[in-house]
């Protein structure tokens, strides 16, 4: 419950909204370790606390990334932190991705907006074991060629002989060369074995919602189907209640689930 002090290291403006902080401890074991989809309570002193998912690579533990939405007091005081400011940590919490238990098996990343960085420690994991794996698709939306996430890693993974990249947005000017469209239009584009293969899904719900209605058309059972929840999580405990899902804490029991654990409830838009 108690916080631990991380010392900024470096800050990257990603989007006019978002922003990356690369943290170091300042005290206590130096490397910090955490699996992907795991989350960390981020404190400043006066503000609060918020939730923000681990989106740096899990092979690093000395330095712990979080790639962060500007939405409210707490995270617009955290957009103002510089390298040498100090802001306190609690965790890692929740449920990973089942990343060990899916070698051998092909995988489709699905995502849009700010959910490419709960799903990049994944895709960092995958590439550092990538014979572990059959054929991996990442699928990625944004609502505009502006509002591309790390689009330099997605230009590197782009280049790879090993995976495929698919990317679309809502709407550009004649300049974009891209696909346009939503991202659950991409799906039949891929080239897997649904007999053997899973999926790992994370975005706004109605985007994941409709994406999983695609993947089951394409031939994927929903056990093989996984997504990583956002809601109000405020103790990390399940202790306040504030993210209750039905008979489930999303900080405790999630943020990742099997679509067939969680689905019934997550189709409930009044849930």
């Amino acid at each position: 419950m108690v916080p631990r002090p991380f010392r900024v290291v470096r800050y990257r403006r990603e989007l006019p909204d978002t922003f990356t902080l690369t943290l170091e401890p300042l005290a206590g074991p130096a490397e910090f370790f955490f699996q992907p989809g795991q989350f960390n309570m981020l404190y400043q002193m006066g503000a609060g606390e918020v939730p923000s998912s681990i989106s740096g690579a899990p092979g690093r533990p000395r330095e712990l990334v979080h790639t962060i939405r500007a939405v409210g007091n707490v995270t617009g005081v955290l957009q103002r932190c510089r390298p040498g400011d100090v802001i306190g940590v609690r965790g890692p919490f929740g449920t990973p991705w089942p990343v060990a238990a899916l070698a051998g098996r092909d995988l489709i990343i699905l995502t849009g907006g700010l959910g490419l960085a709960p799903l990049r420690p994944v895709i960092y994991a995958i590439l550092a074991r990538r014979q572990d794996y059959g054929a991996v698709e990442i699928i990625y939306g944004a609502r505009s060629p502006r509002d591309l996430l790390y689009r330099r890693e997605l230009e590197r993974w782009r280049g790879r002989f090993d995976l495929r990249v698919h990317v679309t947005v809502d709407s550009a000017s004649p300049d974009w060369h891209g696909n346009v469209g939503v991202v659950t239009n991409l799906i039949p584009r891929t080239r897997i074995d649904t007999c053997h293969a899973a999926a790992l899904i994370c975005g706004p719900g109605v985007m994941m919602r409709f994406a999983v209605q695609e993947l089951v058309k394409l031939g994927l059972q929903i056990q093989d189907i996984y997504v990583s929840l956002e809601r109000n999580m405020q103790c990390a405990l399940g202790l306040c209640g504030h993210c209750q899902l039905g008979p489930f804490f999303v900080c405790k029991d999630g943020p990742v689930f099997s679509y067939d654990r969680i689905g019934p409830w997550f189709e409930k838009r009044e849930v």
